[in-house]
């Protein structure tokens, strides 16, 4: 091989197997495998560096038929099919090895031996040396003067000479050694009791397969029996074991010359498989620092702008670009007391600005009037031309508002496309997303402002900190953009979903949460006071059950108590062996009749709501509004609903009374009324919508009640109007528990049954309605197939789990996967409601306000004699938000405070 450097074909087909084989089942946090992929990548780097060839190229076996299963219809029958955890990782496999730079071959109707027989070949012609790595020994028979075989895992060369050594036959008798010795993987048939030294000694003796049938009636004992009645199958044989070497190739041997590698896509690859090694290596390779970002530096060409000149030229550049990135700096996180400190903006990569313009600090330069610039910057963040990029665009709109300054023009929120992208991919924070698909660590804000309690605020933090920080948050979101936007194109559904869902939300939320809600400080505070009444007594009924006080809130002392004083069974253990007193533990105990754990739990449902809401809600009232201010998230879900927090909104029992009591101190503006429209049974519906089953259908479209006439069908009662409230409300957790997967033994808890009496009902359920049974089967298997599933506007959820060896994980994807289609739909309606309304509240309806969003419903408070007109729209565009294959009904409630409207 000193020629000259060798052509090196890679078996990427035998590589992939063994490394999956050879290695432990690595994934990424998210479940994706990965295993195979670090360990064929890293083959792939050592044989690459080993040998400094000019000329490289893969190649793995194209999925489907070839020439071979046309011969003979049992070719490789014997094979089990490729484990899901190794074909989920083919494509990202292939995509990694173009990316690094090299050849990729995979050519339909052959196999990668017939491609890489078929170049050796010709590069043999050609005076090319080739070097063949696998650890495929029918590869033997393609060895010569030019051709060597290396297997990198077992570290041995097989040139002439190593093939006589191991096989005891030339490289020209290999198709014949094969054809009698047969290949059990490949199900091709050889001689019966023929083995590797049998073979080998005919050979030597006779030369070939042809002098040996010439000579077979020369073969004495069972052997030669069984050589001749073999005799009429082993030219098929002979034809399966020969690699084909005139394969057509789109490419020649001279034209598999490795380009260069693709540095900033294989960075995004490894950190999305969080494969750090292959990072750390490719970083090193590329001459970084790790988290070093080829592409136009960060911080290269950044401004701060302090003077009339600079901000004018500043100015007309944000006019001038197709879309601008914008960001700004402020004194606090609540969006309702925030002012802006400074602004950014990014052009173009590395081109970005910072405006300072309420610096206090002692080394404050000459600012420009906040005012002046705000007011000089309105006319391009409303001029209708949406140029504008935000991430979580928000809370600018928000703090702008303060100011009396309109965000309108917003084309882009990139921490909405990441989570469309992928929701459950992690965080979507700009720092997360910088590393995750720019490689790029951003600057921290603790490392310009200090921690804790002695953290600055931004306008105490001197402008030469500031500047590099505000405008690299504009500069990384004009970045990730570019990133981004070509992914969510490429996948049309996607895209309509940030465009005409997410994005069209923004400013309603903005509204929403500017508007806030009143709550009753009075009436808060006396359901603080009976609260506390009542837990007190709670903690003098619990420690008359123990025998003595203690800490309600220690699970050691619980513990202590309930296994050791009073004897309570063992449900489970933790991880280090000790009796479990977890929530679910407690429940248990409460369901068995076991009177401290009710109490227990009665306990911290009560002081959960009063830390939680009565205690804290007064102190989150504005004091410029009298109002609770919440923040809608629109990236957290996976599933695509809305979260709140400062208040938590969603987390207000309604079933209790004492969560029913909170919601009464949610009262509308003096004078007006509070209105609650709520969809009925949205999931089920969407569940008849995507099933299609016709008694779902038909019970729906005829108005009846869902849970009464399917106890009827699941109780034989027949007549809906006969079924009991026991038998309706069963029905009820039959409905709700098998969309969200509830297994029979759920079921069976839920409704205090046994498991046998639980699964007939399920059985029953699934007679009834087939179509639900399918429809639950089907979205399985397109699960499996696709690793995600869709909702009906096209939101994706991905699946990683979906195939995962772990039994449990499985499962739990499989319920996901049939639940995410509806929740995830009834977030897109609800959603597509909120635009539809706030766009009639926003041209002809100053008289009603849109306050809440909680689950499937929405919360308004409407002056005096708007209520019926108000009444009759909000149902008309809520019932109007989508299009089912049955009636989105709207129930609409009013009062004078939520709970009445509720």
């Amino acid at each position: 091989m000193d020629k000259q450097p060798p052509l090196i074909l890679v078996d990427g087909s035998s590589y992939l197997f063994r490394a999956f084989h050879a290695l432990p089942p690595l994934t990424n946090s998210q479940g994706q495998p990965t295993g195979a992929i670090v360990g064929v990548v890293n083959m792939l780097r050592k044989l690459r560096n080993d040998y400094q060839p000019t000329h490289f190229a893969v190649v793995f076996d194209a999925p489907g038929k070839t020439f071979r299963d046309d011969l003979y219809a049992e070719y490789k029958a014997n094979r089990p099919p490729m484990p899901d955890e190794l074909r989920v990782q083919i494509e990202r496999l292939h995509e990694i090895i173009r990316a690094m730079g090299l050849p990729l071959l995979v050519i339909d109707g052959v196999e990668a031996d017939d491609v890489i027989g078929t170049l050796a070949r010709q590069a043999a012609e050609q005076g090319m040396d080739v070097l063949i790595s696998t650890g495929d020994k029918d590869m033997a028979q393609l060895v010569d003067e030019h051709v060597t075989l290396v297997d990198t895992m077992q570290d041995t060369v097989l040139d002439r000479e190593g093939v006589i050594a191991k096989f005891g036959v030339a490289p020209e008798q290999i198709v014949d050694y094969l054809t009698l010795v047969g290949d059990t993987s490949d199900n091709i048939p050889g001689v019966p009791k023929v083995g590797p030294k049998t073979a080998a000694k005919w050979l030597q003796q006779y030369g070939s397969l042809d002098e040996l049938v010439a000579h077979a009636d020369e073969i004495r004992g069972k052997v030669g029996e069984n050589l001749r009645a073999s005799l009429e199958q082993l030219p098929l044989s002979k034809q399966l074991a020969t690699i084909k070497r005139d394969v057509e190739l789109p490419l020649a041997p001279r034209d598999l010359v490795p380009g260069e590698a693709d540095v900033a896509r294989l960075r995004e690859i490894y950190r999305e498989l969080e494969a750090r090694r292959l990072l750390a290596a490719l970083e090193e390779e590329a001459g970084e620092e790790p988290g070093d970002d080829p592409s136009p530096a960060v911080g290269q060409n950044y401004q701060i702008v302090t003077d009339e000149a600079a901000f004018e030229d500043w100015l007309q550049r944000l006019e001038a670009a197709e879309l601008f990135a914008f960001d700004t700096e402020t004194t606090s996180l609540n969006y309702m007391q925030a002012e802006v400190v400074g602004v950014s903006f990014a052009v173009a990569p590395g081109e970005a600005a910072y405006v300072p313009l309420a610096h206090n600090d002692p080394d404050t330069p000459q600012q420009l009037d906040r005012e002046q610039v705000l007011a000089r910057l309105q006319p391009l963040l409303a001029s209708g031309r949406a140029r504008l990029i935000g991430q979580h665009i928000k809370y600018d709109m928000n703090v702008l508002a303060n100011h009396g300054i309109v965000l309108e023009d917003v084309a882009f929120d990139t921490m909405l496309e990441s989570y469309v992208l992928d929701a459950a991919a992690g965080r979507h924070d700009m720092d997360s997303l910088a590393e995750r698909y720019l490689g790029h660590r951003t600057i921290r804000y603790e490392e310009i402002a200090g921690k804790g309690a002695k953290q600055l605020r931004f306008d105490q933090i001197p402008v030469a900190q500031a500047g590099p920080y505000a405008a690299e948050d504009a500069d990384i979101t004009l970045r990730l953009h570019q990133a981004l936007w070509p992914k969510l194109e490429a996948e049309p559904k996607l895209a309509a979903v940030l465009r005409e869902i997410e994005l069209p939300l923004v400013p309603v939320l903005s509204r929403m949460e500017r508007t806030g809600v009143r709550v009753d400080r009075e009436m808060l505070a006396r359901q603080s006071q009976e609260l506390a009444e009542r837990l007190h007594a709670l903690e003098q009924q619990a420690y008359a059950i123990a025998g003595r006080p203690f800490n309600m809130g220690s699970p050691k002392q619980i513990g202590q108590i309930f296994f050791e004083e009073l004897g309570l069974p063992v449900i489970r253990k933790t991880p280090k062996g000790a009796p479990s007193t977890s929530e679910e533990v407690l429940q248990e105990l409460a369901e068995q009749g076991f009177e401290l754990p009710q109490v227990i739990l009665e306990h911290r449902g009560l002081a959960k709501l009063k830390s939680t809401y009565t205690d804290k809600l007064p102190e989150m009232i504005d004091l410029r509004t009298g109002r609770v201010h919440t923040s809608y998230h629109q990236a957290v879900a996976a599933t695509g609903r809305l979260s709140s927090s400062d208040p938590n909104l969603q987390n207000i029992p309604v079933r209790t009374e004492e969560g029913r009591r909170i919601r009464q101190a949610f009262v509308p503006e003096s004078g007006w009324i509070m209105l609650a429209a709520d969809y009925s049974q949205i999931e089920l519906r969407i569940m008849a919508h995507l099933s299609g089953d016709e008694g779902l259908l038909r019970a729906f479209a005829e108005g009846r009640d869902i849970h009464r006439a399917t106890a009827a069908e699941v109780f034989g009662e027949g007549d809906p109007e006969k079924v009991s409230d026991e038998q309706r409300r069963s029905a009820k957790a039959i409905n709700f528990g098998l969309i969200y997967g509830m297994s029979a033994f759920g079921l069976a808890r839920q409704l205090g049954i046994e498991r046998g009496e639980a699964q007939q009902y399920i059985d029953r359920y699934f007679e009834r309605y087939p179509g639900v049974r399918a429809f639950m089967e089907r979205i399985r298997e397109q699960a499996r197939e696709q690793g995600y599933v869709e909702t009906l506007f096209g939101r994706r959820l991905y699946l990683p789990e979906i195939k995962s060896r772990n039994g449990a994980r499985r499962a739990a994807a499989e319920r996901t996967a049939i639940n995410a289609p509806m929740q995830g739909t009834a977030a897109d309606i609800i959603k597509r409601a909120m635009i539809a309304v706030d766009g009639w509240l926003q041209r002809e309806a100053p008289e009603v306000r849109l306050l809440m969003q909680v689950h499937d419903e929405l919360v308004f408070e409407v002056a005096p004699g708007a209520l019926e007109s108000a009444r009759e729209r909000i149902r008309e565009y809520m019932s109007g938000a989508a299009e089912l294959a049955v009636p989105l009904v709207v129930d609409i409630g009013v009062g004078e405070n939520w709970d009445q409207a509720h």
